[in-house]
């Protein structure tokens, strides 16, 4: 029989099932834990140049004195701040020597300014971060980009190549605890390069084993499930964070429960679908058989023979762009992916770059995303997939782009609409994220599906590798529309996807393709099926139909 319908008799999701996803569900507890940790480890806080020969130099002024060394040596900025008063230059102090002359305020006149390499912070957040500690700031102000770019190009060369559980799980140690011990900035963005590979690793391995034994009706549920147990490893990165300020004592508190993960190698068993695909029916049989006895179930004498090998045969998603219809339908798919890994991750790491506290505003983010996931679990096969993920990308759309007004013409003390704008994005976002896995993997054929999904996973590495760059675009744009500007940027791309995905087709309750000719008639049904809906709800087609009617009762 089929693997399918062996999960169906185990029960298709008994007491074996719930044990086995709950425990391959932990992992990505830790895996959200340390893929946004660089949001606090990475911090950029207020700063300025130090002042050369003070030894006990701090951002916060000391007294009068310090006041008017401050003045002596930092310009002031063209900018201001909250309170409407000026600020010190971040990047720059005055060149002085001893022919320089200063005004009635101690502060240099006539005198230009350069570059400093050595800086002191702000430490009222953060005691310190890994940014503080090697001064990767002004004009090295892009290495914080480059660091979580970095990050994500590990998970695209994860999703590749790794695919062993025990070897991420041991890569996700090492790593977690490398990061927390780099000594310098090359060593630090090795270790989480490994961090976002092993992460990769480990969420798909496991993932994959723990949904391959549930039944087809549930699959939908654990899908989204699971993503509970990574904004549960969000709420507790923020709590850890908060009581915890300095950089590397951080990415060790959160590299500890990983050593978790070696114990999986005696906790998870293989994938029976797996192994029945290698050849290896025996092992595959031994773990159903446990699998009925722990959900007290009998089984057939004989449950795996030559049907339960799925052989049907698998094509490239490179057959699809050979049809323009198809061609036309995985360009949007890879651009939802492309723009929804951006959009989250970029909206994760602009919280940030937010007025207001920190650790409220990732609080407030993490919530939202946990309300997206249950909207989606509640209206998913209510609603169906393109009308919820269309509705979804345009609100978190709409919501980014609206800050452009916020930020640029409304009053500075109204900062927490912009905060709340950006927090309803998450969620819009968060939610499309869902959404377009499970609804890309209904419309790729089933013969093409595995090409479609790994290639799609593609795409959304490329998109979080880009985020971090226009996360940080409020880094090299100043005033309130370099602010703005990242939002904009996010906001834009979600609207414009959100509405080319009204030209894919909805597959809730729909008969999915099995080949690619299948994939062509099954966009070509639901077009003729949403006109004839459309032609049937038009007043001149309904007195039409009625005129119709009647002539066909006079014949």
């Amino acid at each position: 029989m089929k693997f399918d319908d062996i999960t169906v008799l185990l029960g298709e999701f008994g007491k074996y099932q719930k044990i086995l996803y709950f425990l391959v569900c932990l992992p990505a507890i830790f895996t959200g834990m340390q893929m946004m940790s660089s949001i606090f480890t990475l911090a950029i806080p207020d700063h300025r140049c130090a002042l050369p020969g003070l030894g006990n130099d701090t951002y916060e002024v000391q007294g009068q004195w310090h006041k008017l060394l401050i003045n002596q040596s930092i310009p002031w900025e063209t900018g201001k701040d909250d309170e409407g008063s000026l600020v010190y230059s971040s990047c720059d102090r005055y060149v002085t020597n001893e022919n320089t002359s200063y005004n009635a305020h101690y502060i240099p006149v006539n005198t230009s300014t350069a570059e400093c390499d050595t800086f002191v912070f702000d430490q009222s957040t953060f005691k310190n971060t890994f940014i503080t500690k090697t001064n990767l700031v002004c004009g090295n102000k892009l290495a914080r980009a480059n660091a979580n770019m970095i990050l994500m190009g590990g998970k695209l060369f994860g999703s590749i190549a790794i695919g062993a559980v025990m070897l991420s799980s041991f890569l996700h140690i090492g790593a977690a605890f490398g990061s927390a011990f780099a000594p310098n900035y090359g060593a630090f963005v090795i270790f989480r390069f490994i961090q976002g590979a092993s992460n990769s690793g480990i969420f798909m391995s496991l993932f994959v084993i723990g949904v391959e034994l549930v039944g087809p009706s549930n699959r939908v549920a654990a899908g989204i499930i699971i993503e509970f147990f990574w904004c549960t490893g969000l709420f507790l990165l923020c709590l850890v964070a908060y009581f915890v300020r300095t950089w590397n004592i951080l990415l060790l508190v959160l590299a500890c429960p990983t050593v978790l993960l070696v114990f999986y190698f005696w906790l998870i068993p293989e994938s029976p679908r797996w192994l029945i695909s290698r050849g290896k029916y025996e092992e595959a049989e031994k773990i159903i058989r446990k699998s009925a006895k722990v959900n007290k179930v009998e089984l057939p004498e004989k449950v795996i023979d030559a049907d339960s090998v799925e052989e049907g045969g698998k094509e490239s998603i490179l057959r699809m762009v050979t049809v323009p219809r198809l061609l036309i339908r995985t360009i949007i798919i890879y651009l939802n992916w492309v723009v929804v890994s951006m959009v989250y991750y970029g909206l994760g790491l602009n919280v940030g770059n937010l007025d207001g506290d920190i650790y409220t505003n990732f609080a407030i983010n993490s919530a939202m995303e946990a309300a997206a996931y249950i909207v989606c679990l509640l209206l998913l096969n209510r609603v169906g997939r393109k009308a919820l993920h269309c509705g979804t990308m345009i609100l978190g759309g709409g919501a980014c782009l609206c800050t452009i007004f916020t930020v640029l013409y409304a009053d500075k003390s109204l900062y927490w609409i912009t905060v709340v704008l950006s927090n309803i994005g998450k969620f819009g976002i968060s939610a499309a994220f869902a959404i377009i896995y499970v609804w890309s993997a209904e419309l790729f054929p089933t013969l093409a599906r595995n090409s479609g999904m790994g290639s799609s996973s593609m795409m959304a590495r490329v998109g979080g590798i880009i985020s971090p760059y226009i996360a940080d675009l409020g880094t090299f744009v100043e005033g309130d529309f370099g602010k703005a500007l990242p939002l904009i940027i996010f906001g834009g791309l979600s609207v414009v996807a959100g509405f080319l995905s009204l030209f894919l087709p909805e597959t809730n309750g729909q008969v999915l393709p099995e080949t690619i000719e299948d994939a062509v008639n099954f966009g070509r049904q639901c077009s003729q099926y949403l006109f004839s809906y459309l032609r049937r709800t038009t007043p001149d087609s309904k007195k039409k139909d009625v005129a119709s009617n009647q002539s066909s009762r006079k014949g």
